[in-house]
């Protein structure tokens, strides 16, 4: 009887201890519940409040391109002016190529007579000068080859090379004028020159034919 009575009273305490476990899980659930649906109200709030958001776009990054700088043809340069200096010597003697009259006129082989006549007596139209009047003569050499490139590259024909008389000069000898009529006979592209009317300069200067570019 003693027995029986105390397995009741054991029976008794657990189901007391379910229905307390019960009660606490209900009430737990009960808080989470309660929890979730203010959460739920205050996120309405939020939103009504702020309205529809939407998601702005990004804008493309953009990179800019750095411009290189044109190189600069030094290399080039420096070439055009050694053959420059080597295309035209100063050690060349042109004296026996001139003809031998007072014009100390220079056609090119292959280039008719007429041609000379022509310059001489002034039928072509000057289209370009150079004045060489003051010039040291590196400075005049350089000069004049940089001209007749210009020249040809214009399509000139014919134009006018101002050295001077030499009046000016040391022992009033024509140096730069001598040296001119040496240039310019080392010259592919002058077929032909001659002294310059007494219009157009007189011994101070020459008329060139250059050739056709």
């Amino acid at each position: 009887m003693a027995s029986s009575m105390k397995s009741f009273a054991d029976l008794q305490q657990v189901g007391k201890q379910l229905k307390a476990q019960q009660e606490q899980r209900a009430k737990a659930e009960a808080e989470r519940l309660a929890r979730e649906k203010q959460a739920a109200i205050e996120a309405n709030i939020f939103r009504s409040s702020i309205g529809d958001v939407q998601v702005l776009k990004q804008p493309e990054k953009f990179h800019p391109i750095p411009k290189k700088p044109q190189p600069l043809p030094f290399k080039h340069i420096e070439d055009e002016q050694k053959a420059l200096q080597e295309s035209l010597s100063d050690e060349f003697d042109a004296g026996t190529l001139l003809e031998s009259d007072d014009n100390l006129s220079y056609t090119r082989i292959g280039v008719g007579i007429d041609v000379a006549k022509k310059l001489r007596k002034g039928e072509w139209v000057i289209q370009a000068q150079l004045d060489l009047h003051g010039m040291r003569r590196d400075q005049a050499r350089d000069s004049l080859g940089e001209f007749l490139r210009k020249c040809i590259r214009s399509g000139f024909r014919c134009v006018r090379i101002i050295h001077g008389k030499g009046l000016g000069s040391i022992n009033k000898e024509p140096v730069l004028k001598n040296k001119v009529r040496n240039w310019l006979i080392q010259k592919d592209e002058v077929i032909a020159f001659s002294q310059a009317t007494a219009a157009d300069g007189g011994s101070g200067a020459l008329i060139v034919l250059l050739r056709a570019s």
